[in-house]
């Protein structure tokens, strides 16, 4: 398991998306299946998928929230066939944002929100070595614009294991967005890669929990240093979720826990359900508590 995953939110469709997206990209599969029972929207499904190496989990626990292109999935693609195969199948049903063609950044490339309303961007990339064939990209927008450098520096600081790469920054002329802020930038969180750009250009859009990003904790002490470095909206922490200062919405959850909701015994998995369904910080020695039946 990678120290960071998504986790994506939707209405009734994870089980139908998760089988989408395994069969449209190679080398994915679908890890495991549960249902929770008794939460606030009912009976929900939990469905993990591996995708070219990236760990998601999709939910499906009702209308609350929407995808945005916010945050958006960069798939780095070796062919034109390549790029041209995923297109075809991500945009039934859904809508392009960039068409698909030829731009100065690639030979091929197109941004497409698939139907579920997920967004995603196929380039080709050539001769450029690929060492993450899926990274999740950060678009601040609104009152965020101007502040990716300062979210990428403020991340790489809280990770044991951080890099901050390659940085692209808008020059003069490329009005509405400020000279100096990010045009694109690539960083390194625990071995997960990252994109982040600053867009000055209206957008009726942002960060929210529909795309979360799930922090994997051995021990509480690590919960307890997450949590408190990232926690920046009091009314948003509720079941290891939070939201940072940027809007960006992360889940800080002991690893322990999801062996716990895949346990086969539904009442071990009730229990568990109902005790962190009561928690904002999870409190890992009450989880242990709640599994025993203590």
């Amino acid at each position: 398991m990678r120290k960071i995953s998504t986790h994506l939110w939707f209405d009734k469709e994870a089980k139908e998306a998760a089988e989408l997206y395994v069969s449209v990209f190679k080398d994915a599969k679908i890890r495991s299946m549960a249902k929770l029972s008794d939460t606030p929207s009912g009976t929900v499904d939990l469905v993990s998928i591996e995708l070219r190496g990236q760990e998601f989990t999709l939910l499906s626990a009702g209308p609350l929230f929407k995808f945005t292109p916010a945050v958006s999935f960069l798939v780095a693609c070796k062919t034109k066939e390549e790029v041209d195969a995923l297109w075809g199948e991500l945009a039934k049903g859904g809508s392009a944002l960039m068409d698909l063609g030829k731009y100065p950044f690639s030979e091929k490339y197109g941004w497409v929100q698939d139907r579920y309303g997920l967004s995603w961007q196929l380039m080709f990339t050539g001769d450029r070595e690929i060492k993450q064939n899926i990274t999740p990209t950060l678009m601040f927008v609104g009152k965020q614009c101007g502040k990716a450098e300062e979210a990428i520096n403020t991340y790489a600081s809280l990770f044991r294991k951080a890099k901050v790469g390659d940085i692209l920054r808008y020059g003069k002329g490329e009005e509405p967005d400020k000279e100096g802020t990010i045009k694109h930038a690539a960083f390194t969180l625990e071995g997960q890669e990252f994109a982040a750009m600053d867009s000055a250009r209206p957008h009726d859009f942002t960060f929210n929990e529909a795309i979360s990003f799930m922090v994997h904790c051995d021990t509480q002490k690590e919960i307890d240093h997450y949590w408190g470095k990232l926690s920046a909206v009091p009314e948003a922490e509720q079941c290891g979720w939070l939201k940072d200062k940027y809007g960006l919405s992360w889940q800080i959850v002991p690893t322990a826990m999801d062996e716990m909701l895949k346990d086969k015994d539904k009442k071990r998995t009730a229990r568990v359900t109902e005790a962190f369904l009561k928690m904002k910080k999870f409190d890992i020695a009450k989880l242990k508590e709640a599994y025993a039946g203590r």
